[in-house]
């Protein structure tokens, strides 16, 4: 089974730092967003693969449990401390021990296991624990949200199709008693291995039901689950960028068995606000001021996704300048406080043209003891 490499994925080495992943993840996002690539389902895959990347290596706990076990480590019931008691078993009988590229045969000869994704697949039936239970696929989704909605958190409606038990056959795949699995002799589960190495794995025939259906369903023709248009109210929290993912437990594709559902993970994507920027956690609004206000000072009322709030603008402000309201920012998801929000002055000068204006603006350019260009070079 092949397993992917999140770091190749995201261009970076597997010692990158958090600000390494994050500054390459923005890069890429950029690059392959689906805005910005219309209608490319190349770059619409690539920018799954990274939004998943990041998800994973951007959390210290799914990112060491990544490093240790790959994929396998980020499966919803997947144990850790068992993994680690079957690779010291297999060191304990003889076989090749785990070396980051996968457990190999008696002996190291390169057995049928590659990865943990195989072994854990193989050993558990994709299921926790060694049950005959499997659960359901995890499901992604895509969600549009305002800048200020982002900034704010807000709760959005969102519409997919995922799998969902078939209400016909309760999710058996078959009509009717059915008869008895002669592969596991109707107990669900075969036996693998032998001796301090024997364990249970879900029968591949039954799917282990133990029974095997007389007919199969005719509403999901055998498969146990059907495709479902569902409608989800989802909570999206404060604080959410280009490429964030929000996972709700348990809202993926049904499990099977009587195995629990997968989880539903939705990537947001951030409009573009007209004149708010967001840099990181900070915000930016140009905000018009008048020549008088700049020049003698003034109080102005300035708009923040908390509401107005008054601002001190000194006297003799130029153009340009950036003014901070201190903790006004984006607040960060998992903690940590809140960005600035900054205001960006931009004297605007009067749009009349009479004669006052006229005599006003020939008084105040000839206040200038020098071209404020001088030197300007580059």
């Amino acid at each position: 089974m092949a397993t992917r490499d999140l770091y190749a994925e995201l261009g970076v080495k597997r010692a990158a730092t958090s600000d390494e992943i994050k500054k390459a993840y923005r890069k890429l996002a950029r690059k392959y967003h689906p805005d910005v690539n219309p209608g490319n389902r190349e770059a619409e895959e690539r920018f799954k693969r990274i939004s998943f990347a990041h998800d994973v290596l951007s959390d210290q706990a799914k990112r060491t449990a990544y490093d240790e076990f790959g994929e396998a480590g980020l499966q919803a019931g997947f144990d850790a401390d068992r993994a680690r008691e079957y690779k010291r078993a297999q060191e304990s009988m003889g076989g090749a021990g785990f070396d980051g590229g996968g457990f190999g045969g008696a002996g190291g000869g390169g057995g049928r296991f590659s990865s943990f994704e195989d072994i854990f697949g193989d050993l558990f039936g994709r299921g926790a624990g060694g049950v005959a239970a499997e659960p359901g696929p995890d499901v992604e989704t895509e969600l549009t949200v305002d800048l200020l909605d982002a900034v704010r958190g807000t709760t959005a409606t969102v519409q997919l199709t995922k799998p969902t038990q078939c209400e016909v056959c309760h999710g058996t795949g078959g009509q009717g008693p059915g008869v008895v699995c002669p592969e596991c002799n109707g107990r669900g589960q075969v036996k693998m291995g032998a001796g301090p190495m024997s364990f249970g794995r879900r029968c591949p025939r039954c799917h282990g039901s133990g029974r095997i259906p007389s007919q199969p369903c005719p509403a999901c023709h055998g498969r146990g689950v059907v495709e479902k248009v569902e409608k989800l109210n989802v909570k999206i929290p404060a604080g959410v960028d280009e490429g964030s993912r929000v996972r709700l437990a348990g809202k993926g594709g049904a499990g099977q068995g009587g195995g629990p559902p997968g989880d539903l993970y939705i990537v947001v994507h951030v409009r573009p606000h007209p004149r708010l920027e967001r840099r990181g956690q900070d915000l930016f609004l140009p905000t018009p001021v008048t020549v008088g206000e700049a020049f003698n000072g003034a109080s102005i009322d300035v708009p923040t996704p908390d509401g107005t709030v008054k601002l001190k603008v000194p006297p003799h402000t130029q153009s340009g300048a950036k003014l901070r309201l201190r903790g006004k920012g984006v607040p960060a998801m998992k903690g940590g406080g809140r960005g600035d929000f900054y205001v960006v002055l931009q004297v605007q000068l009067p749009r009349d043209e009479d004669q006052r204006v006229r005599d006003a603006v020939e008084t105040l350019d000839s206040s200038y003891a020098e071209s404020p260009r001088a030197g300007l070079t580059l």
